[in-house]
């Protein structure tokens, strides 16, 4: 996560779901965080954040309680109460919808980025390897302004985009999201599908020679 941006994390929040040990805190007392969140902390790792000014430790059982299965919109003259998008991913419900299938670590790579878009502001486009985030597009009006920034992130990091992933929260609406994602180097592409121009993007993959997977579900995110 760190390798994908290391501008971000200057100042943030670190978030484990299990025990920091030793190694883990080495490498987090590398970063400057203010606080960190986690389910418990090794008498190690404390002697090591012990040693850090104004940091903040937090202890919480990180995953998801009956009080955080709803969210909360404001709206005008009153709130929005829906469930949060925690539905389990089952690749059972998946369509490969491309003549050409994906590889295993393509389908590994998806998986992972499906994982990861779930939890981006959208609209959301996210690059990824078989077990690691490459590029991240949040917050943009247009899923095409989303892979670019995605995809110059990468390049900041200097990341290879070469064989990834390509992962949309919800689907291309029209081909050129797909093509640049392709131009960009990625050979695979994971979104819910439901677009009414969803037989141009497929067209558009197979003339790439990409494998495309309809999940027939999108983790909109506002």
């Amino acid at each position: 996560a760190f390798a994908t941006d290391r501008q971000a994390p200057f100042g943030g929040i670190i978030v484990a779901n299990r025990t920091v040990d030793k190694d883990l805190a080495e490498a987090i007392a590398e970063i400057f965080s203010e606080v960190i969140i986690a389910p418990e902390f090794s008498p190690e790792a404390l002697a090591i954040f012990g040693k850090k000014k104004n940091l903040r430790l937090m202890r919480a059982k990180v995953g998801l309680r009956a009080d955080t299965l709803r969210e909360v919109r404001a709206v005008i003259g009153g709130v929005l109460v829906q469930d949060r998008d925690q539905k389990p991913i089952n690749p059972r419900d998946f369509k490969v919808v491309t003549e050409r299938q994906p590889t295993a670590d393509e389908l590994s790579a998806m998986l992972f980025g499906w994982r990861v878009v779930r939890h981006v502001k959208s609209n959301a486009i996210v690059y990824a390897g078989k077990e690691q985030t490459l590029g991240v597009g949040a917050g943009q009006m247009s899923r095409v302004d989303s892979s670019r920034i995605a995809v110059w992130k990468a390049g900041e990091a200097k990341l290879s985009l070469v064989g990834s992933a390509v992962c949309s929260d919800a689907f291309f609406p029209f081909p050129d999201g797909l093509i640049a994602a392709a131009d960009a180097g990625a050979t695979c592409a994971i979104q819910p599908g439901g677009s009414i121009k969803d037989a141009e993007v497929i067209a558009a993959a197979n003339a790439r020679g990409m494998a495309m997977i309809f999940t027939g579900m999108r983790h909109f995110r506002h």
